[in-house]
């Protein structure tokens, strides 16, 4: 059965589930080259299981569907994501791959000076397969949300990703976020396969920079006659807010003015604000409005995850006239605060 969501309706399964890698993320302890940072905090990170963390934090039910490394640090995966509500039931034990890591430098990943050290060749990760991931679990969701960086992990990840968005009878809706990463492309085939699974997709997440990088699709609207199929296309612009396309209509609804702190997990936080509002069976605006909300959050603290508002202090703000949502202003700290008239000023 289909919901006016737009997502299948199983009493016997969870809201969302969250299919990729996720690994133990290292931040530095002080600005500066990798070479010169003396110690890391540790920390975790992956674009699918930041989503399932922001949606259970939120209060949907969500399962992570993945693979780690009989490790010390699988083991501080499976933790710490379960602790945010998160059904990790379905993660699976690989005895002779380790869990992927990695280290980053404090700075915005926009600016040249950004490092990051990945350490996931040869991952538990991704040996995921058709034949070793419980496919029942998997579509058991209403939504299933995936992302590009699986299918770049390997040729079986790719193999899955393509079962997963194949058409079949009863298939949940299906969530793509194009995520593209092109240092894990060195074949080449990163644009036509992103645009493959894309196509697939009923619900399909992209930036306007990535667009224009991946396949030199210059503006939504070009980005939108390229991919016509999914039912809802959504076009991230970055401070200049972000496009929905629906059947035969679009809409663009600005950003909030923040004051960020690291410009790290809020794709992954837009994507959950969306994905939240839209199991709500909220309106396009709103929906737009609560992905801005959560990458907001997101955008406030140093790592990949932040606590997310309230759903009602979420709500009051998505509720705001246009001209009171062009003044709000958020910074850090916003999301524990009470939505007080303090919170709306102009930049």
């Amino acid at each position: 059965m289909v919901t006016e969501t737009g997502a299948r309706h199983d009493p016997d399964g969870v809201d969302v589930v969250a299919l990729g890698e996720s690994m133990v993320t290292f931040l530095p302890s002080r600005p500066g080259r990798l070479a010169d940072v003396p110690s890391f905090d540790r920390a975790i990170g992956g674009a699918e299981s930041n989503v399932a963390c922001v949606l259970a934090a939120a209060g949907h039910t969500v399962r992570w569907v993945s693979r780690v490394g009989a490790d010390g640090f699988g083991d501080h995966l499976v933790e710490t994501i379960g602790s945010y509500g998160v059904d990790v039931a379905s993660v699976r034990r690989d005895p002779e791959r380790p869990t992927g890591v990695y280290f980053r430098t404090a700075g915005d990943r926009a600016t040249a000076a950004h490092e990051v050290a990945y350490y996931r060749a040869g991952s538990a990760a991704s040996a995921m397969a058709v034949g070793n991931v419980d496919l029942a679990a998997v579509r058991a969701g209403r939504v299933l949300h995936l992302s590009g960086i699986t299918a770049a992990l390997s040729g079986d990840c790719l193999g899955l990703l393509r079962a997963l968005t194949a058409p079949r009878p009863g298939r949940p809706l299906v969530s793509f976020d194009v995520n593209h990463r092109p240092g894990l492309w060195t074949d080449g085939d990163g644009p036509r396969v992103l645009r493959d699974l894309a196509r697939g997709a009923d619900l399909v997440f992209v930036g306007a920079d990535e667009a224009e990088e991946v396949w030199g699709l210059k503006g939504a609207g070009a980005v939108r006659t390229a991919f016509p199929g999914p039912g809802v296309l959504v076009v991230k612009q970055g401070e200049r807010g972000a496009t929905v396309f629906g059947r035969g209509r679009a809409l663009h609804v600005p950003a909030p003015h923040v004051d960020v702190v690291a410009a790290v997990g809020a794709g992954d936080a837009f994507a959950a604000g969306f994905l939240s509002a839209t199991l709500r069976g909220l309106p396009a605006r709103d929906r737009l409005r609560h992905g801005h909300l959560m990458a907001a959050a997101a955008l406030t603290v140093p790592g990949d995850l932040a606590v997310p508002p309230s759903r009602d202090h979420a709500d009051r703000l998505a509720a705001l006239d246009d001209r009171t949502w062009g003044t709000l202003r958020l910074g850090p700290g916003w999301t524990r605060a009470a939505a007080a008239p303090e919170e709306v000023r102009t930049p």
